[in-house]
C-alpha cells in the first residue's frame, strides 16, 4: 500500500479552541438529513432535494464497500457536473477512502500516470469513461456510476456515516502536469473537517455574511476543482441550491436567465462579462457574491465591475495547497475606497498570514517579502514528492511563494510570484511588477509578462497587452512608464498587442501559449 511522508513538523491544529468538529463530511449529511425537503440542486432546471442526494450517497456508499472500498483504499472519480457526480465524491468520503478527482482533458500520459499510483478503483460516468481513460485505467477495477453502483444498489441499506480517519489522506487535488506527472496535493481528513467552507457550526460572522449570498449558487466547471468544491460546500451548508444550467453557458445573461446570487469566477471570465456589459443591457440585479479569483485583477478592472455590478464584488486568494486565505469584500471598497483596490483583503477565518524575507524571518507592515501562511486545513503535503513537500512546508506553514505585503490594517497585496520572475543581466525582475505599471497605462486593459532566453542577457521580459476600448495604445508612452515606475533595466524586449489573451483549461491566463508567441529575433515589436 501507498505510503504518504508529510513534512517535518507539519500537523493540523484546532481553531480557536472550539470543540472539535464531527469528522467530514458528517456536517453536510446531518444537515441534508435536518431538512431533506430543501432543494440541495437544480440540475437542467429539475429539482433535487437534499433528501435525494442523501439516498444517491447512500447508495454509491452501498456499491463502493461491496467492491471493498474504504478506509485505507484509494479511488479516483471522472464525472461530470451532476448531482449524481457530487453524490458519488461524498460516498467516497464517507467510507473513509482516498479520493484523486480527475480533471477533464487530462493527457493519457497523465491519466496513465495518476492511475498506475496506488488506485484501487476508477469511478466513471457516462461524461468522464472517455477511451482515453479505459485505455489508461489498464488493469485498475473500473466502476461505472450507473450500472456498477445507482443501478446495483436501488435503495440505500448500509449506515451513511462518515468512516474516514483523522490522519488519513482524504483527497490528492491534481493540480499541474508539465512534465507528464500531475503534481498532488494531499490533504487529510482532519484539514478537510478543520476547513472553513465544511463546518457551519464554527462560522464566524464574517463567514456568515458571505455565506448569506450563496442562496443560488452557479456550478460549472469541474467537481475536481478544489476551490468549486469549497464553495459548493459553503451554498449547501448554508441551505442554498448549486444550480447547473443547460450547456453551453453565456455569460452575464446565464445570471439573468437563472436568477443567480452567487458565482466564482476567474479574472479571464470576468473580462469577459464586463465586455460585454459595456454593450448589452443584462440584468444581473440578482447577483449579491461574485467572487473573482485564480490570478489577479487589475484594480481598474476592480472598479469597473464593482460600478457595473453594484455592492457584489469579491476579490480572493489562495492555493489549492490552502484554501481560501484572504477576501476583499464591498464593504472594505466601501471603507477605505482610495486604498483597497490594489489588494487582495484580508486574512480568512482561521488563517494567518506572515511575510518574510529570504532567511525565513518576518518583516515589518509595509515591507514586501515571502507570503507564508498558517491555517488548520492545509495540504498535509504534494502526495509522492517530499523533496517538494519539504520545501513548501515549513512547521506548520505554507510557503505560498508569493511575493507581496501587508499594510497597517491588514489587507495584503501581491506583487508577484516567487518563481514568476525574468533574469536580465543577473537581475531579477518580478513578472507581476511590469505587468502592474503596465496595465496602469489608460489605453492598456491587461498585461502579462513571460520570460524567454536571450544570448545577450540571459533572459528577456517580453509583454502582451490588451488594448482599452479598442484604443490603440502609444507603445512608446508605455514602455516610459514603465520605466518610470520600475527603472530603465524593467522595460520589456518586446511589446506586443493582442485581442485577446489565450485561456489555458484552468481558466487563468496561459503563459505558457503566449511564451510560444514571443517575437522571434527578425521579428518587430
Amino acid at each position: 500500500m501507498d505510503t504518504f511522508t508529510g513534512a517535518s513538523g507539519h500537523r493540523s491544529v484546532r481553531l480557536d479552541g472550539a470543540p472539535h468538529p464531527a469528522p467530514f463530511p458528517q456536517a453536510l449529511i446531518d444537515a441534508f438529513r435536518a431538512r431533506p425537503e430543501l432543494p440541495a440542486f437544480e440540475h437542467r432546471s429539475r429539482a433535487v432535494t437534499r433528501g435525494e442526494v442523501l439516498e444517491l450517497i447512500g447508495r454509491c456508499a452501498d456499491g463502493l464497500r461491496a467492491a471493498g472500498l474504504g478506509p485505507g483504499k484509494s479511488v479516483a472519480v471522472a464525472t461530470g457536473v451532476t448531482p449524481e457526480g457530487f453524490a458519488v465524491l461524498m460516498a467516497a468520503y464517507a467510507v473513509g477512502c482516498r479520493v484523486t478527482a480527475l480533471r477533464p482533458g487530462m493527457p493519457p500520459a497523465q491519466l496513465a500516470y495518476v492511475l498506475s499510483g496506488g488506485i484501487d478503483a476508477l469511478v466513471a460516468d457516462e461524461a468522464g469513461a472517455t477511451p482515453e481513460l479505459t485505455a489508461a485505467a489498464g488493469g485498475v477495477t473500473v466502476l461505472r456510476l450507473g450500472p456498477d453502483l445507482l443501478d446495483a444498489h436501488p435503495k440505500p441499506v448500509g449506515e451513511l456515516t462518515a468512516r474516514g480517519r483523522p490522519d488519513d489522506i482524504a483527497l490528492v487535488t491534481l493540480t499541474s502536469g508539465s512534465t507528464g506527472r500531475p503534481k498532488g496535493c494531499a490533504q487529510t481528513y482532519r484539514s478537510f473537517t478543520l476547513n472553513w467552507a465544511w463546518q457551519p457550526a464554527r462560522w464566524t460572522e464574517r463567514t456568515r455574511r458571505l455565506a448569506a449570498g450563496y442562496r443560488r449558487f452557479l456550478l460549472f466547471g469541474t467537481l475536481s476543482s478544489a476551490v468549486v468544491f469549497e464553495h459548493l460546500g459553503v451554498c449547501l451548508l448554508r441551505g442554498g441550491t448549486a444550480v447547473i444550467p443547460e450547456p453551453p453557458l453565456v455569460f452575464p445573461q446565464v445570471f439573468e436567465r437563472h436568477r443567480i446570487t452567487a458565482c466564482l469566477m476567474t479574472v479571464a471570465r470576468l473580462h469577459h462579462v464586463l465586455d460585454v456589459l459595456r454593450t448589452e443591457r443584462v440584468d444581473t440585479g440578482s447577483l449579491e457574491v461574485l467572487l473573482v479569483a485564480g490570478s489577479p485583477l487589475a484594480p481598474h478592472r476592480l472598479a469597473e465591475a464593482a460600478r457595473r455590478l453594484g455592492p457584489v464584488v469579491h476579490q480572493g486568494y489562495g492555493q489549492t495547497e490552502t484554501g481560501m486565505l484572504t477576501l476583499l469584500t464591498p464593504d472594505d471598497l466601501a471603507q477605505w475606497p482610495d486604498q483597497v483596490y490594489d489588494s487582495v483583503g484580508r486574512a480568512w477565518s482561521g488563517v494567518e498570514i506572515s511575510v518574510r524575507d529570504p532567511q525565513e524571518r518576518p518583516v515589518p507592515a509595509g515591507t514586501t517579502g515571502e507570503i507564508w501562511a498558517r491555517t488548520a486545513s492545509a495540504m498535509a503535503g504534494y502526495w509522492k514528492d517530499e523533496e517538494r513537500t519539504r520545501e513548501v512546508l515549513r512547521a506548520g506553514w505554507v510557503r505560498t511563494r508569493d511575493v507581496g505585503h501587508l499594510d497597517g490594517h491588514g489587507f495584503l497585496r501581491l506583487t508577484g510570484r516567487a518563481r514568476d520572475v525574468v533574469i536580465v543581466n543577473a537581475v531579477v525582475h518580478y513578472a507581476g511588477a511590469i505587468e502592474r505599471a503596465l496595465a496602469a497605462h489608460p489605453d492598456i486593459d491587461q498585461a502579462y509578462v513571460v520570460g524567454a532566453p536571450d544570448e545577450h542577457t540571459g533572459e528577456a521580459a517580453h509583454a502582451f497587452v490588451v488594448p482599452a476600448g479598442g484604443r490603440d495604445p502609444d507603445l512608446d508612452a508605455v514602455r516610459a512608464l514603465v520605466a518610470a515606475e520600475l527603472g530603465e533595466a524593467s522595460v520589456p524586449a518586446t511589446l506586443t498587442v493582442l485581442a485577446d489573451v489565450p485561456v489555458a483549461a484552468s481558466g487563468k491566463p496561459d503563459k505558457r501559449a503566449l511564451l510560444s508567441r514571443v517575437p522571434g529575433p527578425r521579428e518587430t515589436s
